[in-house]
């Protein structure tokens, strides 16, 4: 048995032989090769037509021009009445840390906050007045790896933008745009440094141009699915020209991070805001002085308006120029200085960039009917808007005011008739520190009665470098004195 095993074995073993060789005899006739196993992919195609070759993306030159531009932002901050945010939120273990050992007591954090971009080769840095508000110390740190003391220019609240200088010369720039040629799918590519990682790029496009988000009166944001997120605050974005078109600035977010709903600064909205802050540190706007509301459909039937459009007149200030002009409450403006207003938004930021003193046409409709008017544009009155007050300067407050008229109280409900109505407390400013809330009237600065802003800012002339700011501030019920530390 074991015999006829062995030679059967044997037998099979001849016959593959045999075939074996008569294959690699028969092999070249059947188009097969011999020699190593083939590879699992081909490195040429199988046809004799060369390849087409595929056109690089646009964006891989414009990120390698355009990111040394780029810089990251790092800022200190310290003091009670600051803010201080971890990038974990609430559930941050080393918040219970501080509160355990240190509790309530001022403590300082130096990250990185957001991004900026460079537009002068001087060393001007434009960023979001929200990524530097509050700072002690401003670094930044260029693609080369220098970290430079940033310098505040300038900072404007209201559009949430800030001006910085560095000592260097000869940077790389990125020239600006322009934002009302954007269309909606225009692909756009986003810089910036979103959790501490520096030189990041992603792209998108434009999603919708004019939002109005409720980030304060001037609100025109472009909208993009480009990613971004915390640290992007501050970052350009971009066209396909190499342009920045906007200034990346905040998201729509459950959960911390991108959902691919973004808002930039058009940079159209940007460029006078800078101009301004270079020149002087703190931004002039034009006032009308008029409250305003959305025409809806329901009160477009109720004002007899042949269309939802314009700005509805809800209050007029004694006093203003929209008062000398001979508006009222129930007018609703249509036109400004010879353009249409199709939306209420669309008002407040033409007539803040209307130059003090111009005297502009206003087109409103009255009782079903067209009323042309005249108003000559004031100053908006505004304090602390510029930058941390340089030596010798006076101490800035940061509060926005208003001059408190009889009909403003009344329609407020507030018993005063007279002072400075704070209109807004800065976060992180000398006012926030020591307590001042919006809604508060201030009736005397340093035991001197103030009737208006104009009272308030001479008596702060006067006021004596190094010394503490009295106030006397009526708040609900009562009378409350408040001293804002120099």
């Amino acid at each position: 048995m074991n015999l006829r095993i062995s030679r059967s074995r044997w037998a099979l073993g001849s016959v593959a032989l045999v075939a074996a060789l008569a294959l690699v005899a028969l092999a070249p006739r059947l188009g097969f090769t011999t020699g190593a196993p083939s590879p699992l992919w081909t490195e040429r195609p199988l046809t004799a037509t060369p390849p087409t070759a595929v056109p690089p993306s646009p964006w891989i030159a414009l990120a390698h021009d355009l990111k040394p531009a780029v810089v990251n932002i790092s800022t200190k901050r310290t003091g009670a009445g600051v803010r201080l945010e971890s990038p974990l939120g609430n559930d941050d273990p080393f918040n219970e840390f501080f509160k355990q050992f240190f509790g309530n007591q001022p403590r300082q954090m130096l990250r990185s906050l957001g991004s900026g971009f460079i537009v002068n080769p001087d060393g001007y840095i434009v960023t979001n007045n929200h990524v530097i508000d509050g700072a002690t110390e401003i670094k930044v740190t260029l693609s080369d790896g220098r970290e430079l003391a940033a310098k505040v220019l300038g900072r404007d609240p209201k559009t949430d933008l800030a001006l910085l200088k560095v000592e260097a010369h000869g940077l790389p720039v990125i020239p600006l745009g322009d934002s009302t040629a954007l269309q909606i799918g225009e692909p756009v590519m986003a810089i910036g440094n979103p959790f501490g990682l520096s030189e990041t790029v992603t792209t998108g496009i434009v999603s919708a141009t004019g939002r109005v988000i409720g980030e304060g009166p001037y609100d025109d944001f472009i909208q993009t699915d480009a990613s971004i997120n915390p640290g992007n605050s501050g970052g350009p974005l971009i066209n396909t020209r190499g342009q920045a078109v906007g200034i990346n600035t905040a998201i729509f977010t459950r959960s911390g991070g991108s959902v691919g709903i973004g808002f930039a600064i058009p940079i159209n909205l940007a460029k006078p805001v800078v101009t301004q802050l270079a020149a002087s540190g703190h931004v002039t706007r034009g006032w009308l002085g008029v409250t305003i509301q959305r025409v809806t459909p329901e009160l477009a039937k109720s004002f007899r308006l042949p269309e939802t459009r314009g700005a509805l007149v809800s209050a007029v200030v004694e006093g203003s120029p929209a008062q000398t002009a001979g508006l009222k409450p129930g007018d609703v403006i249509v036109a400004y200085n010879g353009r249409t207003v199709a939306r209420s938004d669309e008002l407040p930021r033409a007539v803040a960039a209307t130059p003090v003193g111009r005297e502009v046409p206003l087109s409103v409709l009255r009782d079903g009917k067209t009323v042309a008017l005249t108003a000559k544009i004031a100053r908006l009155a505004e304090v602390d808007e510029a930058a941390s007050p340089a030596s010798g300067e006076k101490p800035r407050l940061g509060l926005q005011l208003q001059t408190l008229t009889p009909k403003l109280a009344a329609e407020l409900g507030l018993r005063d008739r007279s002072g400075v109505l704070v209109r807004g407390v800065e976060d992180g400013s000398p006012a926030a520190g020591a307590g001042l809330r919006p809604g508060d009237v201030i009736a005397e600065i340093d035991h001197r009665p103030v009737k208006n802003v104009e009272d308030l800012k001479e008596t702060m002339a006067r006021h004596a470098p190094g010394t503490p700011t009295l106030l006397l501030v009526h708040r609900e019920h009562g009378n409350l004195y408040i001293a804002i530390g120099s």
